[in-house]
């Protein structure tokens, strides 16, 4: 991944490789199975009774069932299985820590085997689905109930309950800020994750099954308040997300390029044109998760030539999953540990370089040692993780930052339910914000319907 602008160019610029070579460095990081692949890895399932992976699956997908049905080419079959339980179960695929959840417990990994894949396995099953020219749908509407419910957020959580409620005969009003539905579906996953517009017809089909109606650029807020939804519906469910990106308070911050990598990553994402993305040669990334490995690895993809990884803590307690920090370096990021970044050097609007602090832990707390060090940047991007924004939320009782719920997410307001990342106890994660909205539809309906 050489970068072919001019040598003697510095900041941050567009184009640092030839698109061509841009396409090819963005195709799949994890290439889809052929027929036979797939054949073959389902016919290593052993279709446990009480299977430990559907326990593992926070949506407890019918994992047996479905691969059972690969394994009988009966791939529509399949794909009913997995949308069942996750109507996201094709970005899921591609998303989700599959290796520390339902692979982890594949009971062939007590023999020392490795795991079913049955990630591959379920993303094979969806791509066949929405490969067709016209996705028909699933699943059938009940009859119209009468009664409407307010949902706010159109990413995992919300596209979630969306669709249960309008299986169950609810009208839904769904509603967002961004111009596209979809959340992190959409604009926050590396574009090496999600390719092509496979998120767009995931969404398309899950509304196709009616009573879904889609209101963007639409912020709580701003445009309406939580107390006019409560008085004009029958519900409310909350999937805002964690959109503000906390700050790193850097002696000037301000003095040099600094980016939000969830900004980042969006524009990535959104762009017509992978040369049109902009990068520096030398990148710092501050954060340990599964974010900032995204940054990473895109700064590398887009041609930077050097990319590091700041985290203050040490290498056990990078929130990244170690599938993700072994991607990041087999990309060439470093990633660099037990470094706190103290200030920007720059120069008529350059950055040039980071002055960190070396850190280390005694007695249970992180300290500086006094001990510091400059790495050369002309662009750093902050990943230190994401919180509630300013959105309207009237009273409700929040947590740690986060809006307090009980198990099936009702809020302290009687009539409103929340779910996702801006709920309180989420592990951010896709699959487990979609099983959030799942069984806040049941709750929801049940509530409305007297059960």
């Amino acid at each position: 991944m050489e970068d072919v602008t001019d040598v003697n160019s510095s900041g941050v610029l567009p184009g640092r490789l030839p698109l061509p070579v841009l396409q090819e460095n963005f195709l799949d990081a994890i290439p889809p199975l052929t027929v036979r692949q797939a054949a073959t890895e389902a016919e290593r399932c052993l279709y446990c009774f009480d299977a430990p992976c559907v326990t593992a699956c926070p949506t407890a997908i019918d994992i047996p069932t479905f691969i059972q049905r690969i394994a009988q080419d009966n791939l529509r079959g399949a794909a009913e299985s997995i949308l069942s339980a996750n109507p996201l179960g094709g970005t899921c695929a591609r998303a989700c820590p599959t290796e520390t959840l339902c692979e982890q417990a594949c009971v062939r990994c007590a023999a020392d085997q490795a795991p079913v894949a049955i990630g591959q396995l379920q993303r094979y099953a969806t791509d066949a689905f929405f490969s067709q020219a016209e996705v028909p749908p699933l699943f059938m509407r009940k009859p119209a109930t009468g009664r409407q419910i307010a949902v706010v957020g159109a990413g995992p959580a919300g596209l979630s309950v969306s669709h249960y409620l309008a299986r169950l005969g609810h009208q839904v009003e769904l509603f967002d800020s961004r111009a596209k539905l979809g959340g992190l579906n959409e604009y926050g996953l590396a574009a090496y994750k999600m390719t092509g517009d496979f998120a767009s017809r995931e969404v398309g089909w899950l509304l196709s099954i009616g009573g879904i109606a889609a209101r963007c650029n639409h912020r709580l807020g701003r445009d309406f308040s939580l107390s006019q939804l409560v008085a004009e519906y029958d519900a409310v469910f909350l999937g805002l997300g964690l959109q503000a990106v906390k700050p790193l308070v850097l002696a000037g911050e301000d003095a040099g390029p600094v980016m939000d990598a969830v900004d980042f990553i969006a524009e990535l994402r959104q762009a017509e044109r992978l040369d049109q993305i902009a990068v520096g040669r030398s990148v710092v990334i501050v954060g340990g998760g599964m974010t900032a490995v995204d940054a990473a690895v895109q700064c590398r993809k887009l041609g930077a030539r050097e990319v590091t990884i700041l985290y203050r803590r040490g290498p056990s307690q990078l929130s990244a999953s170690l599938e993700e920090q072994r991607w990041a370096q087999i990309n060439g990021v470093n990633i660099r540990c037990w470094a706190s970044p103290k200030s920007l050097l720059a120069e008529q609007g350059q950055l040039h370089a980071v002055r960190c602090a070396v850190t280390a832990e005694r007695g249970g707390q992180l300290v500086e040692t006094g001990e510091y060090f400059e790495l050369a940047a002309d662009l750093l991007i902050k990943a230190v993780g994401q919180q509630l924004g300013p959105d309207d939320l009237e009273g409700l009782v929040l947590q740690d930052g986060r809006i307090l719920t009980d198990f099936e997410g009702r809020t302290s307001h009687p009539r409103v339910w929340a779910g996702g990342d801006c709920r309180f106890g989420s592990r951010d994660l896709t699959v487990e914000a979609v099983e959030h909205g799942k069984r806040a539809a049941f709750a929801i309906d049940a509530y409305l319907m007297g059960a």
